[in-house]
């Protein structure tokens, strides 16, 4: 097929891709209560994406269709009764004092809603941050003090990019844990409790993460990202131990991406704090596209300290919306990708020959990483349900990967045109502290001389 054919084929493919509703369902009890997503309308007849719950706690996801005329709850209960077994749960623990940092920038819509759905948190002791980084309009810092000034603390920080906005957070926080999330979710209430509890009882655990899933399933793009895996990580809790390195992940821990996403991370912060915390010439915003999440998991985990991934800690996001979002997504992850691993070799040229022995198995995995992804089923139609990393519904269009590839080539540069830029930034901002330092001294002088007289 030529190319411009073959185009022209992932095209329609991709505007063929219909909206799913998204549910969630606990079958706690008798009676199992259906409810619809964060935002969205009631279920009704069609394709239901469903988070399945025991004891409230996310168990199991499950794509249901449900035949016009049949009542969604008594389809999608049978369904999930027969593929999501009973669950034992151990108890969470008391949660330490915990601090939230929400970095944002000129999206005060999206930043109310997640503020809103943090304040409605279980856990018995937090605080909230909400970092404005480099603000074009004062439209954030406005909603902070007309909507939540006594329950929410605004930090701004001027210089452009997620890993410094996420260090002004980290320097304003006052909790034992600090946990990051961003200003497109809906945190579950009990996902601070669960997200931060594991650090109670594992006294040697420097980072955790939860699980991500999608808000709505309404566009092409979103059904699409999500039937690739999304940002889950699955529903089984594991710990990763540098001391044990896990026999199924040969890269490890340059894989960071497994562990986890920024969307959802919590670290201890005096050990965030003792590895410098993120890397600002990573990060959103920055030249380099991304990677500042997985940087600050691997820094933690080369310093010794364990992580931690629990599915209980939930999150909703928002993914973003069109085909062009998808584009501009998919070369971000791969420019983030190695431009990360390039922050960790230039700060921590130690872990060289540990990433040296990997680099075989590491081209392996990326060639697979960006590889076309079809689908599942012969037809086209794919079997398995969004969220499910194994399964695919929808087959990968080769532009996307394309893509990938290219921002992966250019991760590196990235990375090293957005530490020039910090340093140029830095100093700027030291002259003009030189110079209005001068100026203030000069005035002194001044009036000094005129004084005396």
């Amino acid at each position: 097929m030529a190319r411009s054919a073959r185009a022209q084929e992932e095209i329609r493919r991709f505007l063929d891709i219909g909206a799913v509703q998204v549910a969630e369902l606990d079958l706690d009890g008798d009676e199992a209560v259906l409810r619809p997503g964060p935002g969205s309308p009631p279920v009704t007849h069609g394709e239901v994406f469903v988070l399945v719950r025991r004891g409230g706690r996310p168990v199991g996801t499950l794509l249901g269709q449900v035949p016009e005329g049949a009542d969604p709850r008594a389809v999608l209960v049978e369904r999930a009764r027969a593929e999501c077994g009973p669950a034992v749960f151990g108890e969470p623990g008391e949660p330490p004092f915990t601090s939230v940092v929400v970095a944002t920038r000129e999206r005060a819509g999206q930043l109310a809603r997640a503020l809103d759905s943090l304040l409605a948190q279980d856990h018995p002791r937090f605080e909230i941050v909400v970092v404005d980084n480099a603000p074009v309009t004062d439209e954030t810092r406005e909603l902070i003090e007309r909507k939540y000034a006594e329950r929410v603390r605004y930090v701004c920080e001027p210089v452009p990019g997620l890993a410094g906005a996420h260090n002004a957070g980290l320097d304003a926080v006052r909790g034992e844990v600090v946990a990051f999330t961003d200003d497109d979710v809906v945190a579950d209430p009990r996902w601070l409790t669960e997200l931060s509890a594991p650090f109670a009882a594992d006294a040697g655990l420097g980072c955790c993460t939860g699980l991500i899933l999608p808000a709505r399933l309404t566009t092409p793009a979103q059904v699409l990202l999500e039937s690739h895996g999304g940002f889950a990580k699955g529903f089984t809790p594991r710990t990763y131990d540098p001391a044990r390195p896990p026999g199924d992940e040969p890269l490890f821990p340059f894989t960071a991406g497994r562990f986890g996403s920024g969307a959802n991370m919590a670290f201890r912060t005096a050990v965030l704090r003792s590895v410098g915390g993120f890397d600002p010439a990573t990060g959103a915003g920055t030249a380099a596209r991304g990677g500042d999440d997985l940087y600050g998991f691997v820094r933690v985990l080369a310093q010794g300290h364990r992580l931690r991934y629990t599915p209980y800690a939930l999150v909703w996001h928002h993914h973003r919306e069109t085909w062009r979002d998808l584009e501009t997504q998919a070369y971000g992850y791969g420019a983030g990708l190695t431009a990360y691993l390039t922050a960790v070799l230039v700060n921590r040229p130690a872990l060289l020959p540990a990433f040296l022995a990997r680099l075989p198995r590491g081209l392996a995995h990326a060639r697979t990483l960006t590889a076309v992804r079809e689908t599942d089923a012969a037809d086209g139609t794919g079997t398995g349900m969004p969220g499910d990393h194994d399964v695919r519904t929808h087959p990968w269009p080769r532009r996307l990967s394309r893509l990938q590839r290219r921002g992966m080539v250019y991760g590196p540069v990235g990375y090293l045109r957005a530490r020039y830029a910090l340093r140029a930034a830095v100093r700027e901002k030291t002259a003009q502290r030189a110079q209005a330092a001068s100026g203030a001294q000069a005035a002194h002088g001044a009036q000094t001389s005129q004084g005396a007289r």
